[in-house]
């Protein structure tokens, strides 16, 4: 099985890790779960977006994740994957310069990269997409675009695999997403 590494921060899209964290290790997989500036045993704090027929999605407080590796030790080597949840964390988590090597050296190595939602923020920050089709959550077409990916629409339980890239537009995307991860990893 494989090792998989998540990256999050405080206000990390609740389903987005939550779902993904269980469902892998449900399989069989060693998920860790780190966040920048703190350590194992440490929480993030989560939100539940939702969409209820408003123009965006709604936002409300999630659970308190609490993390099972510690930031400072990642070794990319370590790990067969990477997963990138959305939320407000990305926005935030892309000006993290070890962040940014993560990402790039997950995709340098050619290991599968899972981004969902927002989660998009951190690939296109990196620099790692250019060329690829990759979906994300609609506000986030004009980050990706400028990335020199080309944005894919879909529906919002739809998801899309490109190379190593699995993204998807939001957590409805869930059984797809982690379907085209899950066959990646095998």
């Amino acid at each position: 099985m494989a090792n998989v590494l998540i990256i999050a921060g405080d206000f990390v899209e609740d389903y987005e890790l939550m779902v993904p964290f269980q469902a892998l290790q449900m399989v069989g997989h060693q998920v860790d779960v780190v966040c920048p500036g703190k350590q194992i045993g440490e929480t993030i704090k989560t939100a539940i977006h939702d969409f209820e027929g408003d123009q965006t999605y709604t936002e409300k407080v999630g659970h308190q994740f609490s993390l099972n590796a510690d930031f400072a030790h990642v070794d990319v080597n370590q790990y067969d994957a990477l997963v990138v949840p959305g939320g407000r964390a990305p926005e935030y988590l892309r000006l993290d310069s070890r962040v940014i090597e993560i990402v790039q050296s997950f995709a340098k190595q050619q290991k599968p990269i899972a981004a969902i939602c927002h989660g998009s923020q951190l690939l296109a920050a990196a620099k790692v997409i250019e060329g690829k089709s990759i979906s994300a959550y609609p506000a986030c077409a004009p980050e990706v675009t400028l990335a020199g990916a080309t944005y894919v629409e879909l529906e919002m339980d739809q998801a899309t695999t490109d190379g190593i890239f699995i993204t998807a537009p939001a957590w409805p995307a869930h059984p797809a997403w982690l379907a085209q991860l899950h066959a990646l990893l095998d």
